[in-house]
């Protein structure tokens, strides 16, 4: 079994086949999406067709002992990097999963919260209309803990990822290989109306242009049809765009989370396989979203992008690519609209701005301790920044040693996370101080 580098995409051979009841009877009882997206004899299946064959392979992806164990390691990665709360958007519909994750996430002793939102595609696929939302709130009582739902957020899917060029993009490809949709756009117009006369805040993942002008469509018609004050959609990766879409994403009130990583680990390949130049350079145009004054945030999508912070405000700010070159420096973004791309606009983007994002009297005291300010630092070096560690709710936890954290790491990954281990005497005497601010605080 080969799991393709975009997660959404799998290759079997005839002993897995075999295993897990992947057969032409199976197959035949499939829906006509899941069959166009999915080549039987090859045993290849991708976007809708992979979401079609993942439920009888998923005890091979993830058994529980392995599950467990990834989990704990994503929970020390995290903290490791700064992280004080994290969201799922859209996973996979299932209270099995949901419990596997809260047995390791929702302990009190989670240096952060987790919050997952409602996977539409999934509900709207198999109820009617009217039970839809009645559907959605039974999610509300999965979390536990440090985990939770949401509510009235929700997650739909319009085209395809952007690792495989699945991704619906103007005009086509260069070599004449054709995009996909992970909701067939009626599909996706019926899910996007019934959410949305419910008040529901959408997320909606989309990467191409042309996935981008379905799902501003849609936006507009259910704006002119039911108009929304603050509806606040998320426009989520935002891989290839043009400039007269920001301008749209403007008026139509909706926001951006954008994976500054794509560029790094893309442009540079894709300005001469399938994309034209200009359009690779551009991947994911920050720059003109900050202009615009549209509220912008970040996110790793991991393992699409490292679950590091730092790394993502560097990538934001300095679009170099790994083989160092410079893709569309006019899409660059200042240091504070990366900072609050990580903070305030994060928690803006999941409506939880009121709670977190920032430090000021009335917040939850979360925040994390850096060795340097990222705003005055060399803007090369922010992704070096040591983490010290962070404040949760009021309890301070230092990061541990990256020796001590308990799961397989690749080289490239210990050297990503090798400046975390740094403990200067410096930060040994903040820790120490914060600790009696904190201390102070609560006698008062």
């Amino acid at each position: 079994m080969v799991w393709h580098r975009s997660a959404h995409e799998f290759y079997l051979n005839s002993a897995a086949e075999k295993k897990y009841g992947i057969t032409k009877a199976w197959f035949d009882k499939q829906s006509d999406s899941v069959k166009k997206q999915s080549d039987f004899a090859n045993a290849h299946y991708w976007e809708q067709g992979a979401f079609g064959v993942m439920p009888l392979i998923a005890s091979a992806i993830a058994t529980p002992e392995r599950l467990r164990a990834g989990l704990e390691f994503v929970r020390n990665y995290y903290h490791a990097n700064g992280v004080t709360l994290g969201s799922e958007p859209g996973g996979l519909a299932s209270k099995k999963l949901q419990d596997a994750q809260n047995a390791v996430l929702s302990d009190p002793s989670s240096p952060f919260r987790f919050y997952f939102i409602v996977d539409g595609k999934s509900v709207t696929g198999a109820f009617k209309d009217e039970q839809v939302i009645a559907e959605s709130e039974k999610f509300l009582s999965w979390g536990q803990g440090m985990t939770a739902y949401l509510p009235k957020q929700v997650k739909l899917f319009a085209d395809g990822a952007i690792f495989s060029q699945a991704m619906q993009v103007r005009d086509g490809y260069k070599d004449g290989h054709k995009g996909e949709w992970m909701m067939d756009p009626d599909f996706f117009a019926r899910t996007m109306k019934v959410y949305w006369e419910a008040g529901y805040q959408l997320h909606v993942h989309v990467n191409g242009d042309a996935g981008l002008d379905m799902v501003l469509d849609q936006l507009e018609l259910n704006m002119r049809r039911h108009p929304r004050a603050d509806h606040r959609t998320v426009i989520i990766h935002f891989a290839v765009s043009m400039p007269d879409q920001v301008a749209r994403i403007k008026r139509l009130g909706a926001i951006v989370s954008g994976n500054p990583y794509y560029p790094v680990a893309l442009a540079d390949n894709y300005r001469g396989n399938g994309l034209d130049p200009a359009r690779a350079d551009n991947l994911v145009r920050m720059g003109d979203v900050e202009r615009a004054g549209i509220s912008f945030s970040y996110h790793s999508d991991m393992p699409m992008a490292p679950g590091q912070p730092l790394l993502l405000m560097w990538a934001g700010v300095n679009r170099v690519t790994n083989d160092g070159n410079v893709r569309g420096p006019e899409q660059r973004v200042s240091r504070l609209g990366a900072l609050k791309a990580v903070t305030l606009d994060a928690a803006y983007s999941l409506q939880q701005e009121k709670d977190v994002g920032s430090i000021v009297p009335g917040k939850l005291a979360n925040f994390t301790i850096l060795a340097e300010n990222p705003l005055t630092s060399d803007p090369l070096k922010i992704k070096d920044i040591a983490v010290w560690g962070t404040v949760h709710e009021g309890r301070v936890l230092p990061v541990k040693k990256v020796e001590a954290i308990k799961a397989p790491v690749s080289t490239a990954e210990m050297r990503a996370t090798s400046a975390l281990s740094a403990d200067s005497e410096l930060t040994r005497i903040a820790s120490e101080r914060l600790v009696e601010l904190i201390a102070h605080k609560h006698e008062h």
